[in-house]
């Protein structure tokens, strides 16, 4: 009973304060030490995914993915009736510009494309390979046409161009803009970029297995070591009993071989 009594007090007596913030930042210092020990523990699962991630890649790069082309032809917007060019011209330029993008998604004038080139797309399709930008203070817009077929993004490019320069002149009553380039045609493909899908492979494959390292680690409640225990009772350890199953084993097994040879005598 005293050796009771003696327990009790010792476990009601005011543990020294602490201060959370302290407790906190350890915690979190002796966690990220583990977590990267765990990680490092399982590089080899992490070199296996980066180069699995890569070969995925690779295969979709280089056998699956179809290249695409991109062929661009430039239009330029000004007013040659005037002789000077101030600076309301070129603001005007700038908005005409703006405006001539519209242009190009017209269904008259896709549709007028889809019959000189003899195309098989419809208009949404057509829709989806066109894109018409305009650099910030310029007057010249770029006509970027997007094909499996880089012959068939040049001639794509080079229509619409001279189609919305004859629309703008007949349908918008201003004067038809300038062809600034011609589209030329395409050597390499645009898409897809192989050296920089191998590197996304890569990448995903090593933060897939380190976040399945992470994930492991966080899951795992098991108490393995006298850390851990500290860890979630807040007691220190007083001692540590090893057990030595190799002295076990080994009286059992030399018991068995003492029968077995009694056996073999008998």
């Amino acid at each position: 009973m005293a050796r009771k009594r003696r327990g009790d007090e010792l476990r009601n007596q005011e543990l020294p304060e602490i201060s959370q913030e302290a407790v906190q930042d350890e915690e979190i210092t002796i966690d990220l030490m583990e977590l990267l020990t765990q990680i490092l523990d399982h590089w080899l699962l992490v070199v296996i995914c980066a180069v699995l991630g890569t070969a995925i890649m690779g295969i979709y790069s280089f056998k699956i993915a179809t290249p695409m082309y991109k062929s661009t032809s430039k239009l330029y917007v000004v007013n040659s009736k005037d002789s000077a060019i101030n600076l309301s011209d070129l603001q005007i330029g700038n908005y005409l510009a703006q405006d001539y993008q519209e242009v190009f998604h017209n269904w008259h004038v896709q549709d007028q494309v889809i019959e000189e080139l003899n195309l098989g797309y419809t208009y949404s399709q057509l829709n989806n390979m066109v894109s018409v930008s305009n650099p910030s203070n310029t007057r010249i817009l770029y006509i970027t046409v997007t094909s499996p077929n880089p012959e068939e993004a040049r001639s794509i490019a080079s229509t619409f161009a001279k189609v919305a320069c004859e629309f703008i002149a007949v349908k918008m009553d201003q004067e038809q803009p300038n062809v600034f380039e011609e589209a030329r045609l395409p050597l390499t493909p645009s898409s897809p970029n192989k050296s920089r899908n191998l590197m996304i492979g890569f990448l995903l494959g090593a933060i897939v297995a380190i976040a399945v390292v992470v994930i492991r680690y966080i899951a795992d409640d098991k108490v393995r070591t006298p850390e851990d225990i500290e860890k979630l009772l807040g007691l220190p350890t007083l001692g540590v009993v090893t057990e030595q199953d190799s002295f076990f084993h080994g009286r059992s097994s030399g018991k068995k071989s003492k029968q077995t040879g009694k056996g073999g005598k008998a």
